[in-house]
């Protein structure tokens, strides 16, 4: 059994001695002064001081008359990999911009997991087209990474790798690593594996340079401490797993425990990045594709929604408001006070909620710690409307010169952030056990409950002690 590397041409890169200059408002400005200035080769020289990532920033910032000079400006002699820095919306329109035969020739300079990532939210026959400018072997490659379900460890990993057997040595190892053609541009283990090629360990790259030669790999490995990857698993699950464990890279591993892939750190901090603002946006009620790229039709879409729902939530409080008409029409100071309750419930069962969403997410909070972590949210909340009952009474009182009100308004308020602190927590715990996404529709629903019983509290209070 022979080792194993897998690899890709790469493009080409600065000589060490060169420095990227890094983009500032004021960089982007010049450049894009240039282009208005019809300045062509100063926006291309000013384009070429900077790195790959920096440019894919530069289009997302650009109007779309800019974002079309500067990729005119890059076709000729640009670094595949900014195609991967892209959000999806923007980088379907620059590989519309550049043309599917300048892009179809690119990626034969990328990783497999890369070309995956640029080219899967295309259709069968774009795909196909763009797939076509690959070898047999990558394009193989490629499509069955595609076949994995969308967010799996499939889609992640990538193929290049370095594999030995566990029978080798120390200096059979750094002997192949010395002369292979080519070695996969970033790796941080070697993974060893059996006569069935599945792995049985792994071998930090540092640890086989520090260790003598005569000895054998199976000696410094480690078995114990690697954790495989199965090709199906969810890509959070991943990221948690090397957050957890500290991990660098993992071997992913098909059904039958059949080396694969592997799967790096920098593939997870783009997952760990991709589900945090996936979450931020839903919590917003934005959908995950609405970014400030996005056509304007598009994004109006994607938010009319939610919107929509929080327009019938808003109703539902409006039908509570009105059931003490009259109790307000008696008392016009209810009128202008009734916001603050229900405001400071919503704000104090946001914070609770967005902790509860993110330790959800984290795997903090569980079934096991849930009804510890719902004590202390509902504790927390509770002080806090004391101490806001006490400043809203007497800012009342002060106001209106009415004491009573201003105990109206501060058992109100007690009573509304209770109600925010115990339903931020328990909404989102609620939905992750139905199998819903918590960070989907939470702060609907938790924004509905804190109106309601603020508004309910408060003017029924009014009506019962006031009136």
């Amino acid at each position: 059994m022979t080792g194993q590397v897998e690899e890709l041409d790469r493009p080409a890169e600065k000589s060490s001695g060169d420095e990227y200059v890094d983009l500032t408002p004021e960089y982007a400005r010049e450049i894009f002064d240039a282009l208005g200035d019809e300045e062509g080769s100063k926006a291309a020289d000013l384009l070429g001081e900077l790195h790959f990532a920096d440019i894919a920033d530069l289009l997302g910032w650009a109007s779309s008359g800019q974002r079309e000079l500067l990729v005119d400006l890059i076709r000729p002699d640009f670094d595949p990999e900014f195609l991967t820095e892209l959000d999806d919306e923007l980088r379907e329109e620059v590989i519309g911009l550049l043309g599917t035969d300048v892009v179809a020739e690119a990626i034969t300079e990328l990783d497999s997991d890369d070309v995956v990532e640029v080219i899967e939210d295309f259709d069968e026959d774009e795909q196909r087209e763009l797939l076509g400018a690959l070898s047999d072997i990558e394009r193989a490659r490629v499509e069955e990474a595609l076949s994995y379900p969308e967010y799996t460890a499939g889609r992640i990993m990538q193929r290049e790798l370095v594999a030995i057997p566990d029978y080798w040595s120390v200096g059979q190892t750094i002997d192949f690593l010395r002369s292979a053609k080519s070695l996969p541009e970033d790796f941080y283990d070697i993974i060893v594996v059996d006569p069935r090629y599945s792995p049985v360990g792994i071998v930090p790259l540092s640890r086989v340079i520090r260790t003598n030669r005569p000895v054998l790999i199976r000696d410094v490995m480690e078995s114990d401490e690697m954790r495989t990857v199965v090709v199906t698993e969810e890509q959070e699950n991943v990221a948690h797993l090397f957050r957890q464990r500290d991990l660098i890279s993992a071997p992913v591993v098909d059904d039958s425990g059949r080396l694969v892939g592997v799967i790096t750190v920098d593939d997870v901090v783009d997952v760990i990045d991709e589900e945090y603002e996936e979450d931020m946006m839903r919590l917003a009620g934005v959908g995950e594709e609405d970014d400030l790229s996005s056509a304007i039709f598009a994004t109006t879409r994607s938010r009319f929604t939610w919107l929509l729902v929080n327009l019938g939530t808003a109703i539902m409080a409006s039908v509570v408001i009105g059931l003490f008409e009259g109790t307000i029409e008696k008392l016009v100071a209810l009128a202008v006070l009734m916001p603050i309750v229900a405001s400071m419930g919503g704000n104090a069962g946001t914070q609770t909620l967005t902790v509860a969403v993110r330790a959800i997410a984290t795997r903090e909070l569980t079934s096991t710690n849930a009804l510890r972590v719902i004590r202390k949210e509902v504790a927390v909340c509770g002080l806090n409307g004391l101490a806001f009952a006490v400043l809203a009474g007497a800012v009342t009182w002060f106001w209106f010169d009415d004491m009573l009100l201003g105990g109206v308004i501060g058992v109100a308020m007690i009573i509304n952030l209770l109600f925010a602190g115990l339903f931020g927590a328990l909404i989102p715990l609620g939905l992750e056990r139905a199998g819903i996404d918590p960070a989907v529709s939470s702060a609907v629903f938790l924004t509905t409950i804190t109106d309601v019983v603020g508004f309910f509290a408060f003017l029924g209070l009014a009506a019962v002690f006031l009136l």
